[in-house]
């Protein structure tokens, strides 16, 4: 999945840092992703350790993570998939609202994927309403067809706006693929809540920190895989089909010093880990300030290649060189 401030290239340089500072061997450590997005840092440390904590305020991150990060046991899913691919299309609410046939001038999806998107998601309900499938195998379902729809979303990267004209991956057919998980024996915990509500309430040992670093809110930006994720109606709002969405306090510049001091205050956890780039809200030295209040503090960064699609049809892309900072506490 294409993700604003994915730790995909970066998730080997923080799994090595944590391993430098906490020991190579992490496999009787607890380990919290609080702001997981996708879960990418999440399924890097799951075959690692001992528990994986994850959370996020997006209710499509908490799908794609109860697959990813507490799915741990196999199950067949085979004539599952089969079956959800052979359904004939429906115009539901992602037809009617955010594809070109129904009128609205919005165009996220081809009319034919749209009507897909539809019969598949009430379908999935429906298997859920009847009790023919359990909740990992329906999240599991869900993340599948996040992962499939974004794959032929009709956007230059994220959702906050939609092309003229359907770009070549567009017009591909939907095919839902399983969202494959890392199998193992451990009892994982997933929550959909706000991390300074949540961060009294969990304890262990690696605490990861990747929180949002300027204005971009993720609810706007990602407000389609929601939609699918939720399927509940709703007016949708403006050219862009906007529902009403979470705005974050690490996206606002004069919250997210006390939000985050908050953060570091109420940690029950030993070791604290921030990813954060040069274009964020919160200066290196800023950050470095607040974190020797509670402990000892040190840096780790590493400079990579980031690369922003641009909005325009043919769907360029532009390298811009990035610096991450790793920022790293050990609490007293």
């Amino acid at each position: 999945m294409n993700y604003i401030g994915s730790k995909l290239k970066l998730s080997h340089f923080i799994l090595n840092a944590v391993k430098e500072m906490v020991g190579a061997n992490l496999s009787s450590n607890i380990f919290c992703d609080l702001f997981a997005g996708t879960g990418i840092v999440g399924r890097v440390f799951k075959p690692k350790v001992k528990q994986i904590i994850a959370n996020d305020l997006e209710y499509y991150s908490y799908v794609l993570n109860k697959n990813y990060i507490e799915n741990c046991q196999l199950f067949n899913y085979t004539g599952l998939l089969e079956k959800l691919n052979n359904l004939n299309p429906v115009k539901g609410f992602i037809y009617n609202n955010y594809c070109l046939g129904s009128n609205t001038k919005r165009q996220y999806f081809s009319d034919e994927n749209g009507m897909k998107i539809d019969a598949i998601r009430q379908e999935i309900e429906q298997l859920k309403k009847q009790k023919e499938i359990n909740d990992a195998v329906y999240y599991f379902l869900l993340a599948s067809l996040l992962e499939s729809a974004d794959a032929v979303a009709n956007t230059a990267a994220v959702y906050g706006a939609f092309l003229k004209h359907l770009k070549k991956s567009a017009q591909k057919p939907l095919v839902l693929k399983p969202a494959i998980f890392e199998v193992s024996n451990q009892k994982n915990k997933v929550y959909n809540t706000d991390s300074n509500l949540l961060i009294d309430k969990i304890e262990g040992d690696i605490l990861y920190l990747d929180p949002p670093y300027n204005a971009r809110q993720y609810g706007a930006n990602y407000h389609l895989l929601n939609t699918i994720a939720n399927y509940k109606p709703f007016k949708p709002k403006g050219k862009t089909g906007l529902p009403v969405y979470n705005k974050s306090d690490y996206c606002q510049k004069n919250e997210v010093l006390k939000n985050f001091d908050y953060l570091l205050k109420k940690a029950q956890f030993k070791f604290l880990f921030l990813s954060y780039n040069n274009e964020g809200f919160m200066s290196a030295q800023t950050i470095e300030k607040l974190m020797k209040k509670y402990g000892k503090y040190s840096l780790k960064t590493a400079t990579y290649q980031r690369f922003k699609a641009d909005k325009t049809e043919n769907r360029e892309h532009k390298a811009t060189e990035t610096t991450e900072y790793l920022h790293i506490l050990e609490k007293r």
